[in-house]
């Protein structure tokens, strides 16, 4: 309560309605941020750990046992798409208790009900952020080479913030209506996990696959995430198709948000 507090005894009259948006949406993330790391001895690290361990199992399952998908450095291959891809699944699955959560402050406060799902994705983005210098280390210690398609990392990131945050305008306000939601979504996170290019690349899909993967957002953002390192991972048909259903997806989830938003709080 003391950040809603915050916010309406610090921002001056004359902000703008934008300004005051990002304001309140600042002091909610960093609340977040804090809470979750102020009761951690490691803090940061845990962030960085389970996608750590997690690529740690794929390497040794993929070079020391089967034959390796993607291109070498492998270690660097699957980080580059497994870091962003702890902020898309990290963000969906809390968005199902965005308004659950902190229902009586959903209900008691005036502030736009778009910045409890909005402060999630970029609490989540910022763990993300923070966890670029580890791929940087891993691509520095594995001999990693890097190409000036590197570029194209920032493009990555504002993708999947759209992409992200449109599915979680979708997500956060059904969980309200159909409560068994909650486990549907945590069993499509874990399909759509196998089923985008993390632990293979595009460019290993048999046949037509290819074509078809493109149709999965993540296909594109995660090309751009590769391009820097492996230059040949780069689609432009996916990313542009990444690019168009982003962009459709977040217009559905402002769409979906704005019509059900009464009823929302009437449930909560």
């Amino acid at each position: 309560m003391s950040v809603v507090t915050s916010y309406a005894e610090t921002h001056p009259l004359q902000r703008t309605r934008w300004g005051r948006y990002r304001h309140a949406l600042w002091l909610l993330t960093t609340r977040d941020l804090k809470v979750r790391y102020s009761t951690s001895a490691l803090g940061y690290v845990w962030s960085i750990l389970d996608p750590l361990v997690m690529a740690g199992i794929y390497w040794f399952v993929f070079t020391q046992v089967f034959q390796r998908p993607g291109q070498p450095p492998y270690i660097v291959f699957l980080l580059s798409a497994l870091l962003p891809w702890m902020w898309f699944n990290g963000s969906v699955a809390d968005s199902t208790r965005a308004f659950l959560k902190d229902a009586k402050l959903v209900r008691s406060t005036r502030i736009p009900r778009t910045i409890w799902v909005n402060r999630i994705v970029l609490s989540k983005g910022i763990e993300f952020l923070l966890s670029i210098p580890v791929l940087a280390l891993f691509a520095i210690v594995f001999g990693a080479s890097v190409s000036w398609q590197l570029v194209f990392f920032p493009l990555a990131i504002v993708l999947q913030a759209v992409l992200t945050a449109g599915v979680c305008l979708i997500v956060a306000p059904l969980v309200v209506f159909f409560r068994d939601l909650e486990r549907a979504v945590k069993l499509v996170l874990r399909f759509l996990f196998y089923a985008s290019p993390i632990i293979y690349g595009t460019t290993d899909l048999p046949g037509g696959l290819g074509f078809w993967a493109a149709f999965n957002p993540l296909s594109g953002v995660f090309s751009l995430y590769r391009a820097g390192f492996f230059p040949m991972e780069l689609n432009w048909f996916d990313v542009g198709v990444s690019a168009l259903m982003s962009v459709l997806i977040l217009a559905i989830g402002l769409w979906v948000f704005r019509s059900s938003e009464r009823q929302v709080l009437k449930e909560i």
